[in-house]
């Protein structure tokens, strides 16, 4: 039997197969489609049934990871969607928040709201902050509402009452009514999918999740029937923001919470991989065609956020603390108006892709830099399937980079890849270093079809001292997904002041949650056995206006682990605590996992033969350097390989600069010393 992971990213879909019996995994890739994205899947998961000979009842386990859900938020491609809201709140999605990214910079403007103004209807009805009925739901008012939407073509509704993440009845009511109205429209409402304080996040959450709805449930459908068609019965799971797996009915219930569904599976299966290792201190750094995606692991665990943004757009739900800025091997390399060299954001993505890759592509790019600079070969992408150009690269970045710039052709491509790796490091950063992590402590593990080609020179500008790179780097995202765990989080809030006296009711309130909790799992076929919580009390001291995350070892923590669990963790956040200041509980969180992962240990043998293909020129800072070429499958364990060397495989190329070595370990994890 065989469990199948796919990870749908902006260039490439990755698949990795393994043999639930031997522990052997098989990987492929294959161009993305952005038009249809399972267009792609369809194409990967035939290659396994018909050119790998794989039968479809075999598959006993299907896991995908997907940012359709971002990607129609970035591109503005969801539905009409009309927001139901309480008199006097139609204008939170405008007004917003007061903080600016960049404070002096005028020239930084607010998205428009994803719902128009004259779509966002108030009606009568209102609860105040301990969830009192003030003023009782108007349902003629709800009525007219919904038929102003009907008649205007909504497509989606959010309906969001002030105070409602107290008591989602009102909200609940509001929903009947429109869906007498519009059957066929689809509704979110924030009681259910963001039951949290704070109006503006829980309204853009709330609107997003409708906003994408529609379109991700017609995506799903397209999936499923595919699915259907190659005669796969397994019913598949999709990995969310938090790095757990749910169910197609919970995706389309809360698509917002598959924004960062891809990379959160590449941080879980990185943080398992380098543990066998010995590496519990990690940075991820996954470099794809599109994006660079970064984030930290400390002791095992990879780093939970709250809050970000999507597109300009407020997320709020638990997810992964995951830095994701526009640098990948798609990035396009251009000069400004001042006339100086900038590599991204943009990208040329999966078409036309690179010039090198004869699709019509005409602006350079990373990956074609690394083609003139002799880092990647021109006959061994995706070992041969893919063939490239490298003499179109090469007249690309002397017209648009080189001769404008007074500069060779290979001072160019160094300059081009020297602004990316910069780029990277301050994504880096932004997860470590900001956070009061020192980054000499962490190993930069690096995975994606780039990450790489570029790791020894971002461990370089950051400092870090290890480079960490798994088997099949190329394909990490979709083996993560195969060692992901089910689960989904819950949030109650309630402000209240922490002390003695009050810790009982906070421990009910958390075996009431627990009684959600085992609901949601029964419905995802979870046994018992296999099931797991992890307790959150997001706090702040009094007169604060953010929290801290703390967590609980279980349902029966007393008053006394959480005190000195949050001191600890404002340090950590904060650096300074105040042993005498009232602390505020604001928000529990309650984080439900089903065992269902395979496992991440594998027992590495070299396939035999010489390692070494060959030799070729590669050019790094100071001239070209003879550079011996490895099979990575061939590499045996222990022994170094002395940089300047180039280790190729399928889904991505190792580059070892010059000074540097690199060893193979017993999981045939490689491990370059910088």
């Amino acid at each position: 039997m065989y469990r199948i992971g796919f990870d749908v990213g902006g260039t490439f879909t990755d698949f990795t197969a393994l043999d639930s019996d031997s522990g052997k995994a098989l990987h492929f890739k294959t161009s993305s489609t952005p038009h249809d994205p399972s267009e792609a899947i369809e194409t990967g998961l035939r290659h396994y049934l018909e050119e790998l000979g794989i039968a479809p009842d075999d598959f006993a386990f299907v896991g995908h990871g997907t940012t359709v859900a971002t990607n129609m938020v970035i591109e503005r491609r969801g539905v009409p969607t009309g927001l139901i809201t309480t008199k006097g709140a139609r204008d939170v999605l405008e007004i917003g928040r007061q903080t600016r990214p960049h404070l002096f910079d005028y020239s930084i403007t607010k998205p428009e709201p994803l719902v128009e103004r004259y779509v966002r209807l108030e009606v009568s009805e209102r609860l105040n902050a301990d969830g009192d009925v003030l003023i009782p739901l108007d349902e003629d008012e709800v009525r007219a509402a919904a038929e102003k939407l009907r008649d205007e073509d909504m497509k989606a509704v959010a309906i969001c009452f002030l105070h409602s993440y107290r008591d989602g009845r009102h909200e609940r009511r509001a929903a009947e009514i429109v869906r007498e109205i519009m059957p066929e429209a689809y509704i979110s409402i924030s009681s259910e999918v963001l039951p949290e304080f704070r109006e503006f996040e829980r309204f853009s959450t709330t609107v997003i999740n409708a906003y994408v709805g529609p379109r991700m449930d017609r995506y799903l459908e397209r999936f499923l029937q595919r699915l259907a068609d190659l005669n796969i019965g397994a019913a598949p799971r999709t990995i969310h923001s938090n790095g757990g797996l749910m169910s197609v009915d919970t995706v389309r219930a809360y698509p917002v919470r598959t924004c960062l569904s891809g990379p959160a599976a590449g941080v879980v299966g990185a943080a398992k991989v380098a543990g066998l290792s010995g590496f519990p201190n990690i940075v991820t750094y996954d470099v794809g065609g599109t994006s660079t995606d970064v984030s930290l692991v400390l002791n095992g665990q990879p780093a939970f956020t709250t809050s970000r943004l999507v597109a300009d757009y407020p997320v709020r739900c638990p997810m992964l603390d995951i830095n994701v800025i526009g640098a990948g091997g798609g990035s396009i390399a251009a000069l400004d108006d001042a006339g100086a060299l900038k590599v991204g954001p943009r990208s040329a993505g999966a078409y036309p892709g690179p010039v090198a890759y004869g699709q019509g592509g005409e602006e350079p790019t990373t990956t074609d830099a690394n083609l003139v600079l002799g880092r990647l070969d021109s006959d061994t992408l995706l070992s041969g399937r893919m063939q490239v150009d490298k003499h179109a690269a090469r007249v690309a970045i002397e017209d648009k980079i080189a001769r404008p710039l007074g500069l060779s052709v290979e001072d160019a491509a160094l300059g081009i890849l020297r602004i990316a790796v910069a780029n990277m490091g301050r994504a880096i950063r932004a997860v470590s270093t900001e956070k009061g992590h020192k980054l000499q402590d962490f190993a930069l593990f690096a995975y994606g079809g780039a990450g790489p080609l570029h790791a020894a020179a971002v461990a370089v500008e950051t400092g870090m001292k290890t480079v960490i790179v798994p088997a099949q780097p190329g394909t990490m995202c979709a083996r993560g997904i195969l060692l992901s765990d089910v689960g989904f989080d819950f949030v109650r809030t309630g402000v209240s002041t922490a002390s003695e006296e009050s810790w009982s009711d906070i421990l009910g309130a958390f075996s009431e949650m627990v009684t959600q909790g085992n609901e949601w799992l029964d419905g995802e076929s979870i046994e018992k056995e296999k099931r797991s919580m992890r307790y959150v009390v997001d706090a702040r001291y009094d007169g604060q206006n953010h929290e801290v995350q703390v967590v609980l070892s279980g349902p029966e923590a007393g008053f006394e682990e959480f005190s000195q669990g949050f001191q600890a963790a404002h340090r950590q956040e904060y650096g300074y605590d105040i042993e005498d200041r009232a602390v505020e509980i604001v928000n529990l969180r309650l984080s439900v996992t089903g065992a269902s992962a395979a496992r991440a240990d594998s027992d590495y043998s070299a396939q035999s033969g010489d390692p070494v293909m060959g030799s070729r020129q590669v050019y790094f800072d100071g001239g070209w350097y003879e550079t011996t070429v490895y099979e990575r499958a061939r590499l045996p364990v222990g022994p170094f390989v002395e940089g300047p060397a180039i280790i190729q495989e399928m889904s991505s190329t190792t580059i070892v600069e010059p000074g540097q070595r690199l060893r193979v370990d017993e999981t045939g994890t490689m491990i370059i010393e910088v």
